[in-house]
């Protein structure tokens, strides 16, 4: 007879497992699955899922992941190539750390680094400018 309820019992157990799961959804993994709690022989066990992600949610995340480290060196470009037709043969030297543009190098008036820094804040994408840019000595003869 324990044998026979023993095995009731599990067979019990078993069914309603198969039974209490969810079907599996044709969603992109958007949403987080539920946290299914089992209890069995006075122990709880937790069981999570983790989504699965299309292809088109991979190749989302993969883009803004090689997004971010291109934006970095492109407006550095940008700003590089402004200043150049802005101000011909200046003496800057960019540096770009998340949009926070830095103007190092030698400038031959305040002026120029004014107008540097205006021509800065006019690229796309810059978040702020700083300029620790010199100005360059009179040569006196």
């Amino acid at each position: 007879m324990k044998k026979l309820f023993s095995l009731l019992v599990a067979g019990f157990l078993v069914v309603g497992s198969f039974g209490c799961q969810e079907a599996p959804s044709s969603t992109n993994g958007s949403t987080p699955a539920p946290v299914k709690e089992a209890s069995e022989g006075g122990t709880t066990a937790k069981e999570t899922t983790t989504p699965v992600l299309g292809k088109k949610a991979k190749s989302k995340i993969e883009t803004n992941k090689t997004a971010a480290t291109k934006t970095d060196e492109d407006l550095k470009t940008a700003v590089s190539k402004k200043l150049q037709v802005g101000i011909p043969g200046n003496k800057f030297v960019v540096e770009n750390e998340r949009g926070e543009i830095t103007l190092k190098g030698v400038a031959k008036s305040q002026q120029e680094i004014k107008k540097a820094e205006k021509l800065v804040k006019d690229v796309k994408g810059v978040k702020s400018v700083k300029s620790e840019a010199k100005i360059e000595p009179a040569n006196r003869s």
